[in-house]
Order: structure tokens, then C-alpha cells, then sequence
């Protein structure tokens, strides 16, 4: 495992962050504290929380509490509800604190505000209890436009955006504005379902169809496939996903990248990824690949 820096406390922060949710949770207590010793035992220091839900911080921080506090990184999602209500987002923090025992969280995320769904007063409470030391940061989880308004306040300590190799180009300006900022970014997605297959991945980044003198029609078989993402399935030695994951990890803003493995044996293969050094011209090939899918 690698790590980067995160924040302004000097901190550090593993490449990947461990994301549990209803899945896991789903599969029981039991389940979950596996998925976080295998985390453990790769290096991972960072775990995320979809929800603020009892029974899975229950088991998190039962699986954590053999870890020195100051050694992990725990963030949680809020507002998974669609409420940002001050006593909403209080009372979260207060129950997933009191079921985990973590003392505190080092990131508390809002869960894709709208443009008008975060009153000023949860903001101000928010700046409360990390004053109170419950949490230490502040971050927004979107991938809408209004991100850029979220951005832009300054009030937010860590931006959790998506980020893959076909990402569009607003996203890429909106990971840039958050750091100016000197906002943390956390990314997800780094594998969508348009890269997921072959077949998908040529269709992705396959130049538009044109036809006589470029009106329409479809084009040559060798042109779609020159400018298409299917390369990413026929790399010797590297599954697709795992050439996504690297990917996103060659962006040197990025802090973290959020993973979501079915079992410890997926946990395992994409821990070691971050030790691995894409093949050469092999970034080189995805950007040519990005810039024809615009043409």
C-alpha cells in the first residue's frame, strides 16, 4: 500500500479507502469486521461509511477498536435521507459515534445536497461539532453541477467526486476548483458499468457515426475501434478494473480512491494494485482514447 498526504494536518492517508454500506452490512456484523482485518492487513488506513446505520458502525468499530485511533482515517455519509436538517445531521452524528465508539469521525460527507436542500443552520451546526471535536473535517459528495456552488462556499475540507479514465471534461474542472481550494478529494467510481465490458468499453469511447461527407452513418470498424476504451480488456496481465484503478491513481490530486469489494479475496487483488506501475504509453493510450470520444 501507498499513501498520501491528506489535509492540512500532515496526515496520511492509504491510496484506497475501504467503503462499506447496506451491502455489507446486509451480510452481517461478522462479515463486516472480516472485510475490515483483511483492509487492515493490506495497509488500509482509511474506511468510509455509506450511512450512519448502528448495526454497521456497530461491527466497524468493533473491528477498528483494535487499532489505535489516531492510525485510521473513518469517514461517514449524512443526509443519506434527504434530511440536512441541523437536528438530522446532530442526531447522526451522535448515533454513529455512540455505536462505534470511534470518539470521533474524520470526515463527515454530505450525501448530494441539492441547491436547496443544506440550510445555512446545518452548515453552522456542522462547524459546531467539529469545533466540539466529533469531527475533524468537513466534506460534500456530489456529482452534479451543483457541486461547483458546494466548491466554491470554501466551507468543505474534502470533495468525493467520480473519477474514471472516460470522465467528462466539467468534472475534471470541478476536482481542480476543490483544490485550489486545498479540499481533500476522495473518488469513486472508478469503474462504471460504460467501461465494464468489451463490448461496452469500444462502444464508450468509440468516435460519433458519421456517414457520406460526415452527415451520418457509422463509421469504419478500424476507426471505432482505434478511438475506443476496448485496449483496457486486452492488456496482458491486468484486468480491465484493475487498469481503471491504476489509472486513477496516476492523478497526484487525488488522496483516495473509494473501493467496494464483494469479498476479502477482491479486497486483496485491487490492495495490490497500488504497487503496480501501468504498462508504458499505456496512460498515453487513454487520453488519446478520451479525446477521440469528443471528436
Amino acid at each position: 500500500m501507498r499513501y498520501r498526504p491528506f489535509g492540512v494536518s500532515g496526515a496520511a492517508v492509504s491510496n484506497l479507502t475501504l467503503c462499506l454500506g447496506a451491502d455489507a452490512a446486509g451480510r452481517g456484523g461478522a462479515h463486516v469486521r472480516q472485510m475490515i482485518f483483511a483492509a487492515l492487513e493490506a495497509g488500509i488506513n482509511a474506511y468510509h461509511f455509506d450511512s450512519a446505520d448502528p448495526a454497521l458502525l456497530r461491527a466497524a468499530g468493533e473491528a477498528l477498536g483494535h487499532v489505535e485511533r489516531r492510525l485510521v482515517i473513518a469517514s461517514v455519509s449524512l443526509g443519506v435521507g434527504r434530511d440536512f436538517s441541523p437536528i438530522s445531521l446532530g442526531r447522526e452524528i451522535e448515533q454513529g459515534l455512540h455505536a462505534s465508539g470511534l470518539g470521533w469521525f474524520d470526515l463527515a460527507v454530505l450525501d448530494r445536497p441539492g441547491e436547496n436542500e443544506l440550510p445555512q443552520a446545518a452548515l453552522t451546526a456542522l462547524k459546531a461539532i467539529r469545533k466540539a471535536g466529533h469531527v475533524r473535517m468537513l466534506g460534500v459528495s456530489s456529482d452534479e453541477a451543483v457541486s461547483d456552488l458546494y466548491v466554491s462556499t470554501g466551507a468543505f475540507d474534502a470533495l468525493f467526486t467520480p473519477f474514471h479514465a472516460n470522465i467528462e471534461w466539467r468534472v475534471r474542472a470541478r476536482m481542480r476548483a476543490a483544490l485550489e481550494r486545498q479540499m481533500s478529494l476522495f473518488v469513486y467510481g472508478y469503474f462504471p458499468d460504460s467501461l465494464s465490458t468489451e463490448r461496452k468499453a469500444a462502444e464508450a469511447g468509440a468516435p460519433k457515426k458519421r456517414g457520406l461527407f460526415g452527415l451520418g452513418g457509422r463509421a469504419p470498424v478500424e476507426e471505432t475501434q482505434r478511438g475506443s476504451f476496448a485496449f483496457l480488456h486486452q492488456t496482458r496481465g491486468w484486468t480491465a478494473e484493475a487498469i481503471c484503478l491504476a489509472y486513477a491513481l496516476t492523478d497526484p490530486g487525488v488522496s483516495s480512491v473509494l473501493i467496494r469489494p464483494r469479498d476479502r479475496a477482491e479486497l486483496e487483488t485491487l490492495a495490490a494494485t497500488p504497487e503496480r506501475d501501468l504498462p508504458a504509453g499505456l496512460s498515453a493510450q487513454i487520453e488519446m482514447a478520451r479525446v477521440d470520444a469528443l471528436v
